[in-house]
């Protein structure tokens, strides 16, 4: 008798265990392709590191539809083969309902009609090319601003700062840098002011004396340096080093912690052009930087700031879409309206973001100070 009712007991036990399992609810699961290996894979894994921190406040809060959100991350290198790899199985052997991605332009451009031929939504947090949006691919949605809107942002605010007459350009050969030059290049041939030299280089590269000596014979007013992280830490310290006089404004990601301590003293006196800094004032520009800091032990920057804000706008879409379902998402995601550390966000007719701030910020001390915003506003 005693053995039957251990058994019994055992049979009631193992049954609500099971229950118990079978109850969980199944992750809402994201699919990240962002670049972890190469050139700027350090930039990659800050998008990672701001969308883990959005993800985290989500789940402590009960997750999306009462599930929680689980990322799914892939490593794309910023290669338009290696993310298209990615996003197929992303979608196919791990279901994933939306895709966020792929950093580099051409790489973003390589997944969007696998996006489109799945019907699965994509949403970029950092892709500039402004065609992207010119594309009509109804599944595809940006979060960042363009290399045009870059330029009409802060063209005339830095020939009025700097006074320059002549501008040089030194830029990394691909989709973002070549855009950036060409777009502000555009806003000074209109300006009247003269472009002396453009010089571009490859990702891996990491001696620019033979570039910078041509910029320093050319002696422009104003040099515009497209780089990231890493490049544009080595960039700058090789320009000093060569004791280039003329003034530099850099593109990119030049307030992350990382860029100023590569850089040192050398990054006193630069101008850069931002989508986030976290000396941005605001309430929930404060709270993100608390947050991020508590989690990493160092301040936020463009981009782990950019994959905060892309998956808040994701859950929130999936939120009230009401199920997983892709084409519920998609129409979704074109009512955001979100408010976060980077701006009140909602997208256009094209999918184009508006309501980014943007900051002009100069460096001293090691701390970078902002000198003037912009918002970018609806333009389609």
């Amino acid at each position: 008798m005693l053995n039957l009712r251990r058994l019994l007991a055992g049979l009631a036990l193992l049954g609500a265990t099971g229950a118990t399992a079978v109850a969980q609810p199944q992750p809402v699961r994201i699919g990240l392709i962002e670049p972890q290996t190469g050139p700027v894979a350090f930039d990659g894994t800050s998008v990672i590191r701001g969308a883990r921190l959005a993800a985290e406040e989500i789940n402590k809060a009960g997750g999306v539809l009462g599930r929680p959100l689980e990322l799914v991350i892939a490593d794309g290198a910023c290669r338009p083969a290696d993310s298209v790899a990615a996003a197929e199985r992303l979608i196919t052997a791990e279901k994933v309902s939306v895709l966020m991605g792929a950093f580099c332009s051409g790489a973003t451009q390589a997944v969007m009609p696998i996006a489109e031929r799945n019907r699965l939504p994509l949403v970029t947090g950092v892709s500039s090319l402004p065609t992207l949006t010119e594309a009509g691919n109804r599944w595809f949605f940006r979060n960042a601003e363009t290399d045009a809107m870059i330029a009409a942002a802060f063209a005339h605010g830095l020939v009025e700062q700097t006074k320059a007459k002549t501008v040089a350009f030194l830029a990394v050969n691909d989709d973002w840098g070549r855009g950036t030059v060409a777009s502000f290049r555009g806003v000074f041939d209109k300006m009247n002011v003269t472009t002396s030299v453009s010089e571009f280089f490859d990702h891996s590269a990491s001696d620019f004396y033979t570039p910078l000596t041509r910029l320093r014979s050319a002696r422009p007013d104003l040099i515009i340096v497209v780089a990231e992280t890493q490049a544009a830490a080595t960039l700058v310290k090789q320009a000093r080093e060569l004791r280039i006089p003329s003034r530099i404004f850099g593109v990119g990601a030049w307030t992350t912690p990382t860029f100023l301590n590569l850089v040192g003293p050398a990054a006193n006196g630069l101008l850069a052009g931002v989508a986030y800094t976290a000396a941005a004032p605001g309430d929930r520009n404060a709270a993100f930087v608390r947050d991020f800091r508590a989690m990493h032990n160092e301040d936020p920057g463009k981009y782990s700031a950019s994959g905060y804000t892309t998956m808040n706008i994701i859950a929130q879409a999936i939120q009230r879409a009401g199920s997983t379902d892709a084409a519920a998402i998609q129409a979704a995601l074109e009512q955001t309206d979100f408010t976060g550390p980077t701006g009140n966000l909602r997208f256009d007719n094209k999918h184009q973001i508006y309501g980014l701030q943007l900051y002009v910020v100069e460096i001293g001390n090691g701390r970078a100070e902002v000198r003037g915003t912009a918002t970018l506003e609806r333009n389609d």
